[in-house]
């Protein structure tokens, strides 16, 4: 039986001078500038991703699904976990997608990979083709006490293609079960009732983690990192301005975090500001990070 699919996340951003891509591998996958990058902008507030992470080597990635670009992922090719995925809330019953095949990105491995997603082949000696730049299948064989966790929801997508679109590894980090399947997903479908009934508009949703030394070892290989802390946060300018006080104050933006723990794991909300402050403590970040373009406040 396959594991659980938990929380996750659509759209990636920042961090550095990456390749230079041809103007042709700019409309694939991995791409250096979302700007460019085919709609993916779209599902990041006024077009911007996260800025002010440090680490050059992280691999932005254009989540393309069905020739159609679905969210967008920031990547660790060497911790093999996304640090953030960004993608646009849709209105939703919750239900998840039964069945669906894991995917890998072809383009993190090669220029000449195709720019969707593709299935795993069933072949575990062809996944080493790309192991050396991405999580496979096998990471996870043995490891009960995780989950697989979504950074990009599918309960948070309506569209079956665009949830067919989350069940890629690229879009997922080892959760422990006790945190994913309790505060995590309680404060999951938190956000999807809030949204649902009170963002009138677009939300604009960034899901991330903050990762310390521990890793999920295969063959006596280091190779998926374990995250520390589960983050989360949205930007819905438009929104019930007659939505109850305990709702209303929460908008047009607020975020969440918690430990990825077995015990001490309960979900904290938070403004966007207290988040950032906390994040910089814990994330190869400069002074300048900041989630959302201008934390999601209106020009007036």
């Amino acid at each position: 039986m396959r594991e659980t699919h938990t929380y996750g996340a659509l759209c990636v951003a920042v961090a550095g001078l990456l390749m230079a891509w041809s103007p042709t591998v700019a409309r694939g996958a991995v791409v250096s500038d979302f700007n460019h990058a085919e709609r993916c902008k779209d599902c990041l507030y006024m077009g911007t991703p996260p800025r002010g992470y440090l680490n050059r080597g992280l691999r932005r990635i254009c989540q393309r699904y069905e020739d159609k670009p679905r969210y967008v992922t920031l990547y660790d090719p060497q911790k093999r976990v996304p640090v953030y995925s960004a993608y646009t809330f849709k209105r939703t019953d919750g239900e998840k997608t039964v069945d669906m095949p894991w995917m890998f990105e072809p383009q993190l491995s090669t220029e000449k990979g195709g720019s969707n997603m593709e299935a795993f082949p069933q072949s575990v000696r062809m996944h080493r083709n790309f192991e050396d730049t991405q999580a496979v299948l096998e990471d996870y064989a043995d490891v009960v006490q995780y989950e697989r966790g979504l950074l990009n929801p599918d309960e948070h997508q309506g569209d079956p293609e665009d949830k067919a679109a989350t069940y890629t590894l690229t879009n997922v980090v080892p959760q422990f079960r006790e945190f994913s399947t309790g505060p995590w997903a309680k404060h999951k479908e938190t956000l999807r009732r809030r949204l649902n009934n009170y963002c009138r508009g677009k939300a604009y949703m960034i899901t991330g983690v903050t990762t310390s030394g521990h890793m999920i070892r295969r063959d006596n290989l280091d190779r998926v990192a374990v995250p520390e802390r589960m983050w989360t946060a949205y930007c819905c300018p438009d929104f019930d301005r007659n939505a109850p006080y305990i709702e209303r104050y929460k908008f047009p933006a607020y975020a969440a975090f918690g430990l990825n723990d077995r015990v001490n794991n309960h979900m904290q909300e938070l403004s966007i500001n207290d988040l950032q402050r906390l994040l910089k403590n814990h994330m190869d970040v400069d002074k300048n990070f900041q989630i959302f373009y201008n934390d999601c406040m209106p020009e007036s």
